[in-house]
């Protein structure tokens, strides 16, 4: 349910920043709403306290971001408390955002490494994805896992990339598994 929440209100707002030709200012506006919510657990506590009612969320609400965000997203944060789905806010806002990458071809992608990567060999990593793929631009984020022993897992929306030593001393460990030896056929 809260997949097809976050992709109705999302197109929505997609839709509309594309008629106006807006996208940029809408994608800089809904990051921005998306940090202050992740930041301010105590406003996602309010937002959700079921002894206030809605018109004080929504009062609540303009208070703190009309004025300084465009009135498209406003009007879109009144109706989603007004319809008392602010608990889907975040996903309705990542999917938007995630929404409006796929249209430029900006990628993200996630890149897991048994030690901490030189700007080179990173240099090498997003050239390599970019030459690869049909993206133009990769949002990158980098974590390390000394489990890996060597080599690399990229991930990139639902599409893993796993070449490390981890994975491949399991996969062989496995097909070793599976060979049965007969007795008997051993060589004397």
């Amino acid at each position: 349910m809260a997949k097809l929440v976050s992709k109705t209100y999302g197109d929505a707002l997609f839709d509309i920043a594309a008629e106006e030709n807006r996208m940029d200012e809408f994608f800089e506006e809904a990051a921005g709403v998306l940090t202050v919510l992740k930041e301010n657990a105590e406003l996602s506590k309010l937002m959700n306290h079921p002894k206030i009612v809605k018109e004080e969320k929504i009062q609540i609400i303009e208070n703190i971001f009309k004025g300084k965000i465009c009135d498209e997203i406003v009007g879109l944060l009144r109706m989603i408390v007004d319809k008392g789905r602010f608990g889907e806010l975040e996903a309705v806002l990542e999917y938007f955002i995630e929404r409006v990458k796929e249209s430029k071809n900006i990628g993200t992608a996630f890149v897991t490494t048994p030690m901490a990567l030189s700007e080179v060999q990173k240099k090498q990593i997003v050239d390599k994805l970019i030459a690869t793929t049909k993206y133009v631009e990769f949002e990158m984020h980098y974590d390390i896992d000394a489990a890996l022993i060597g080599g690399m897992v990229i991930r990139i929306g639902d599409r893993v990339v796993d070449s490390s030593v981890k994975t491949k001393l399991y996969d062989l460990s496995r097909e070793l598994s599976k060979i049965q030896l007969k007795v008997g056929e051993c060589a004397p």
